[in-house]
């Protein structure tokens, strides 16, 4: 046989062999790799490119190599999962590099970082200041994990005691011009109101790329002419701009009007509007 057909035989063969063992070995493979993992991956392909193109060597001894890499690795990963102190020993602990917005320059030097190195990962979350960092840890996959001091943390709804509608996922109902039937239905909408909206935006279904309803019953759209500016939906932010109105219509009528006991009732419905606005704004906002 030519030896170009005899390579291309044998590449196809490990080709295959290769993605079966890594399918064995769970997508742990192909993510961020541990010590013995970066190892064996390694092992692995040097043997597969080997044998491969080595003419003159056995490749039954090459599978034999493959087929006993992949099983330790393989009873590697098993006894990390069954066994801690085992997982700690193969995969590596995570190193604690700043505490209280202070280096610890042992444990930094006991990874092999420079302070540039570390710098370099802050930044890639978006803190130049060591001293908000309250802890971080580097994981023993390379990354590094931060918590930022309190007073440096971004404020969030549940800081401002602010309750806020439950998200859920969104549906998508046009693809490539076409509508998906079945997505439309878990949203609880139909053809008809699906046509309605998009007369509403100004588009035509042949132009819609994809279209996606959300957990407010929204539809927003993306076109295949990215030229065309679509209008952001507003029957949220128009409601809440019409309620707001409407108590403030009351509040006026109030202090207009001479008689008691209709001042009394403007009164109260107005208290009444402000409560319900302030309960549904987290969910009529933007």
């Amino acid at each position: 046989m030519p030896d170009g057909l005899f390579i291309i035989g044998r590449s196809l063969f490990f080709l295959l062999l290769l993605f079966i063992t890594t399918k064995v070995l769970g997508k742990k493979q192909i993510s961020e790799l541990s010590f013995f993992e970066y190892v064996a991956g390694i092992t692995i392909g040097s043997i597969a490119g080997e044998v491969v193109t080595g003419l003159e060597s056995n490749m039954f001894h090459g599978v034999l190599a493959l087929i006993v890499f992949g099983f330790v690795t393989f009873l590697v990963n098993y006894l990390a999962i069954k066994r801690k102190k085992f997982s700690d020993f193969a995969e590596g602990k995570g190193t604690v590099v700043i505490k209280d917005g202070k280096i610890l320059e042992e444990n930094l030097k006991k990874e092999k970082y420079t302070i540039d190195e570390l710098s370099a990962l802050l930044r890639q979350k978006d803190i130049f200041k060591i001293a908000d960092v309250e802890f971080a840890v580097l994981e023993p996959r390379g990354n590094l994990s931060t918590l930022l001091k309190r007073e440096n943390r971004p404020l969030t709804p549940r800081d401002l005691q602010m309750k806020m509608p439950n998200e859920k996922e969104p549906q998508t109902v046009i693809m490539d011009g076409n509508i998906v039937d079945e997505p439309l239905r878990c949203a609880g909408k139909g053809r008809g109101w699906l046509y309605t909206e998009l007369e509403k935006l100004g588009v035509t279904l042949d132009n819609v790329f994809l279209g996606q309803v959300d957990s407010y019953g929204e539809l927003t759209v993306d076109l295949y002419d990215d030229k065309i500016q679509v209008p952001e939906p507003a029957q949220r932010p128009l409601l809440l701009a019409t309620l707001k109105k409407a108590q403030a219509d009351l509040e006026i009528f109030s202090l207009e009007t001479n008689c008691t006991k209709s001042k009394a009732m403007y009164k109260k419905n107005a208290a009444l509007l402000q409560e319900t606005i302030e309960k549904l704004t987290p969910y009529l906002n933007g």
